[in-house]
């Protein structure tokens, strides 16, 4: 079926004028309104206000305009069904072959600072997702445009087919209205969701999340495996990055770059980090950010081969030089931005992947993953410098020997490390650098040796922290065969007298903080 009747009403005009030329082309009726026919008009298309179809002004401010039998009719009625065809044409109803609508930017307007409620409220588009699902229901004779992305297709389309849309284009472009529908009446019930609607524990009740296809990636864990990246539909999203050179990413770069995020995050002062499998082989930080990266790749230099190399200031071009120089290989760098000669430096590497993260502490409150059974949804675990100076006055030393109180933040620097670790996780410091990581094993025990076999001799003298209370003193044993001289743990064990007894009869010292950091 050839397209014969279009209407079009937009608040975004991209690429539209293409569009319209095309079934000016074609010898199209348009129909328009308000903004859009003022706009078709400036671009010389033929066009006809909405109330030459309606037969009836706009009314309520423009409130109601295409709420009418004769614009829904058209759009509904079955072109084969003879009973429909007859009373359609006995009630006036012409049919509408083409609707081009995008709807009034509500999520942009209440992403705006100060925003009311009822300037909120104005921007909650009636007529246009109507018209979108009328069109979109009767997919067989009707073609539905949401997305200004859609516009060439279309046009070529136009073009091939002398005037018409193929049906399976037609299936594809409803599917899209549906997908988009859906998560407009999602922005806007969020929005006006209030903390009644919370459960008593504070978090949402009902959770409105549709993600859309964003990029497909190299493969999944597995080249075997399919993978691909999807983000929430529709929104501008707070925390995002973008790739500037390298290879297309695969899962498990994605994992291991958030992993990177997260430990970067840990710090406001000067950071880096390498990242391996999704946990830190290496942190460090320090004024000079360019020996913050000598610590964090020396760590662990052999774990550091094939890594993911984080900064969590701008990478300037000795960064670059010093990092390629120590690195033969590394798949990912990450950094909030690059100085321009930084760039020729990394670019060099034809393969390595670099992504541009500007809005490193900006994200969500909420940490959602999904699983077999359904979406975990829990707060978000904020960096623990948010809170450093109350954690510092609340530390509890329960053992004879103590750290001297300028050696406090080299012990927070630890207790930041072992946050990011995945459980059961150890981590030992010297000053304000890992020398040993032991992550992800089922035994504490296990995880303490291996972070002071990763260590070597530098576990002589360092600070240790278990991201959750040791269950047996075992453990102090491990740590005091390696020269641990003070460790952090949350405490809350019931053999923790056991443990701190350990710690006395061997000299160290041991703070509890009062809250663990299991990292799943």
């Amino acid at each position: 079926m050839k397209i014969k009747t279009a209407l079009i009403s937009v608040s975004d005009k991209t690429g539209l004028l293409a569009l319209a030329q095309e079934l000016k082309r074609n010898r199209v009726t348009i129909y328009s309104t308000g903004g859009t026919l003022a706009f078709l008009k400036q671009g010389r298309i033929p066009v006809r206000s909405i109330t030459e179809l309606t037969q009836t002004p706009e009314l309520l401010g423009g409130r109601v305009k295409t709420l009418h039998p004769k614009v829904h009719g058209g759009l509904l009625f079955l072109r084969g069904d003879l009973k429909q065809v007859r009373e359609a044409k006995q009630h006036g109803i012409c049919p509408i072959d083409l609707v081009v609508v995008n709807l009034y930017p509500f999520r942009e307007t209440v992403r705006k600072p100060r925003v009311t409620l009822k300037q909120a409220a104005e921007q909650i588009d009636i007529g246009g997702p109507t018209m979108l699902r009328s069109g979109a229901k009767n997919f067989k004779s009707v073609t539905v445009v949401c997305d200004p992305g859609d516009y060439p297709q279309v046009i070529q389309e136009l073009k091939t087919r002398k005037g018409a849309v193929s049906p399976e284009l037609n299936r594809v472009l409803a599917q899209k209205v549906f997908r988009h529908t859906s998560a407009y009446d999602g922005e806007i019930a969020r929005y006006l969701s209030s903390d009644e609607e919370h459960s008593s524990e504070g978090l949402p009740k009902t959770l409105h999340v549709t993600y859309e296809q964003s990029q497909i990636l190299r493969y999944g864990e597995n080249p075997h495996q399919r993978a691909a990246l999807y983000r929430r539909q529709g929104e501008i999203p707070k925390f995002s990055f973008e790739q500037i050179h390298g290879k297309e990413l695969s899962y498990n770069n994605i994992l291991d770059f958030e992993a990177a995020v997260d430990t970067l995050r840990e710090f406001k002062e000067p950071a880096a980090c390498v990242v391996k499998h999704n946990n830190p082989c290496g942190i460090a930080a320090q004024s000079d950010l360019t020996e913050a990266v000598v610590q964090a790749i020396d760590s662990d230099s052999m774990s550091a081969f094939g890594g993911i190399v984080g900064v969590n200031r701008v990478c300037s071009e000795k960064i670059a030089k010093t990092i390629t120089e120590k690195l033969h290989f590394f798949e990912v760098m990450v950094a909030p931005d690059f100085s321009p000669e930084a760039l020729r430096i990394l670019k060099s590497r034809k393969n390595l992947r670099i992504l541009r993260l500007p809005n490193l502490y900006d994200i969500g409150p909420y940490d959602l993953r999904f699983t077999k059974s359904g979406v975990l949804l829990q707060d978000r675990n904020q960096p623990i410098w948010k809170r450093e100076a109350k954690l510092a006055k609340n530390l509890r030393w329960v053992t004879r020997k103590k750290l001297e109180a300028g050696e406090t933040d080299d012990l927070i620097f630890a207790w930041k490390c072992v946050k990011v670790v995945r459980s059961n996780a150890i981590v030992l410091t010297q000053g304000k650098r890992t020398v040993g990581i032991g992550a992800g094993q089922m035994s504490r025990v296990d995880s303490v040796k291996i972070a002071c076999m990763k260590a070597g001799e530098r576990s002589y003298g360092s600070i240790l922290a278990s991201d959750a209370f040791f269950p047996m003193p075992d453990n102090i044993e491990v740590a005091h065969a390696h020269g641990i001289r003070a460790i952090v743990q949350p405490g809350g064990s019931i053999r923790d007298q056991d443990v701190i007894d350990a710690c006395n009869q061997f000299g160290i010292a041991m703070a509890f903080t009062g809250e663990r950091h299991f990292r799943h």
